[in-house]
């Protein structure tokens, strides 16, 4: 294979993949007009369009698709061998890329990331923040992480994190001016700040449990967002009841900037799972990643 062909094969599954000519270029480090010739030039070469271009996005044709499945499996074993490498350094390297939400960055990544580059100079970590399941095959990743209700069973699952709890959430000032709801039904009286779902574009309805009763809450939102750090501030700015993951809002619980309510309809339950492909052989820096967000339990 001429090495203008390898490198095409690898722009075309870089943007196919990444459905952006400016994600590619930074993933591969060249320049967009860069990636742009090498894969004009890559069409030429098969005498077929295989990515389909709007000012906004990019997605591959038929013939696109057909050559992306195929391509996939050829390009993951090269990876593989390459990184096999890794067994003959003194210590892993090479780039991990992990799909997380955005609470899961805070609450498990970040508090490892000082001992990684202390311990595991030669690995390099990207780190995307995606709120809903992420197919990460599909999306170029090596992992991703996710509470454990939402993993898929074709994929492998390590724990990460201790179980969960939510936190029912409002300032001193809002409920000294709008009272403390007692049951989950009486937030239906007060001003909610609700939570659509960036995946399915559904509004949450808020999930309660007390022993066997369990009761969802259509709450009604005065305020709605898609991010559960914008959900906090607006509550720390007065503008409602707020519902957050426990130990995100522990500092402001600590220091009485919040207040919790209906503690006990708030079970814990299944913390975080980094989720990766289902296959023999990883990378030895995928591994040790793993090895280091595992939790103890």
């Amino acid at each position: 294979m001429k090495k203008l062909e390898l490198s095409g094969l690898a722009a075309f599954v870089a943007i196919a993949n990444e459905r952006s000519f400016r994600r590619a270029a930074a993933r591969l480090g060249v320049t967009p007009p860069t990636l742009s010739h090498t894969m004009r030039e890559l069409e030429e070469q098969v005498g077929l369009r295989l990515l389909n271009r709007t000012t906004r996005n990019v997605s591959p044709t038929e013939a696109g698709e057909h050559l992306l499945a195929r391509l996939m499996p050829a390009f993951t074993d090269i990876d593989a061998a390459l990184e096999s490498l890794n067994t003959f350094r003194e210590q892993p390297r090479g780039l991990v890329r992990i799909n997380a939400s955005r609470s899961a960055i805070e609450l498990v990544l970040l508090p490892h990331l000082g001992k990684l580059a202390r311990d595991y100079p030669g690995i390099s970590l990207e780190i995307v923040a995606q709120e809903g399941f992420a197919n990460i095959v599909e999306q170029g990743f090596d992992a991703g992480i996710r509470l454990g209700e939402d993993l898929h069973n074709d994929m492998r699952a390590v724990r990460v994190s201790p179980d969960l709890r939510l936190a029912i959430v409002a300032t001193p000032e809002y409920f000294q001016r709008s009272g403390r709801p007692d049951t989950p039904s009486d937030l239906l009286n007060h001003r909610c700040i609700g939570w659509r779902k960036i995946s399915s574009g559904e509004l949450y309805k808020w999930e309660f449990r007390q022993g066997d009763k369990i009761l969802s809450v259509a709450v009604n939102s005065s305020l709605i967002l898609d991010d559960g750090r914008l959900m906090q501030q607006a509550a720390l700015a007065h503008a409602g009841i707020a519902f957050a993951i426990e130990d995100e809002v522990a500092e402001h619980l600590a220091t009485g900037r919040l207040e919790r309510v209906l503690a006990d309809w708030c079970p814990s339950f299944p913390g975080f799972y980094l989720y990766y492909p289902n296959r023999r052989n990883h990378p030895v820096a995928l591994t040790t990643v793993i090895d280091m967000l595992r939790f103890p339990g």
